[in-house]
């Protein structure tokens, strides 16, 4: 399942992100990559525990705690502190999939990566090229979004980075470990709480709203891994 969840940063959160970033020091991409990744590996990147990752980070936690439609696709056991990655004319990150557990070394966090994100700082007329591609079962996906947007897919897809020709492509990118390890389940369970609530918007004292809600939380407790 591939969701874009829209404006998780407004405007004004984007231009601050981008002044805090543009500020920070950045170093070889290749610090957080595993050892097949390193390989296809070609951008730089905030140090995990520099204090612009950190603040921005934060910044988009906070938001996405804010944010129904995340909560609903990924149904979030933990999320990995946000990165920051820069991609400038010439770097690309060829075909990958993310590792299956991540370590955040200054906070000592362990997840299990079931979902990945790309959140999008620059804006797409910023930069040329530089779409997130995903392979997934129905298909191949480029994903360029506007700057305050994220895409949300499994961690088990295969995906690159096309090669940046113009301009620079600013981006956060994180790993969710979801209570719902499951991709069909959580697909499903997704589609059902959409259908719910447009069956509650349209219809609300229909007394399948109330039918319906309890199989979506029945089947979260015979599914969740809390």
């Amino acid at each position: 399942m591939l969701i874009t969840i829209p404006q998780v940063l407004d405007a004004e959160q984007v231009a601050q992100a981008r002044r805090l970033l543009e500020g920070a020091e950045w170093g070889d991409g290749k610090m957080t990559a595993g050892v097949q990744s390193a390989k296809a590996k070609r951008n730089t990147q905030v140090p995990e525990d520099h204090p612009v990752a950190r603040e921005v980070g934060g910044m988009i936690l906070r938001a996405l705690g804010n944010t129904p439609l995340f909560t609903s696709a990924a149904l979030p056991a933990q999320v990995f502190p946000p990165l920051f990655n820069r991609y400038e004319a010439g770097q690309e990150f060829g075909t990958h999939i993310d590792n299956a557990i991540r370590h955040h070394r200054p906070t000592g966090l362990r997840i299990r990566t079931d979902l990945s994100a790309t959140l999008f700082i620059s804006h797409p007329e910023q930069y040329d090229g530089g779409e997130l591609v995903v392979e997934d079962t129905y298909g191949v996906h480029r994903v360029k979004l506007p700057a305050g947007h994220m895409v949300l897919y499994p961690a088990s897809s295969l995906h690159h980075v096309r090669p940046v020709t113009h301009g620079v492509r600013l981006a956060s990118f994180l790993w969710i470990q979801s209570m719902v390890r499951d991709d069909g389940q959580r697909t499903l369970l997704f589609d059902l709480d959409n259908a719910v609530q447009r069956l509650g918007h349209d219809v609300p004292d229909h007394p399948t709203v109330v039918q319906l809600t309890g199989i979506y939380h029945n089947l979260i407790r015979r599914w969740a891994d809390v």
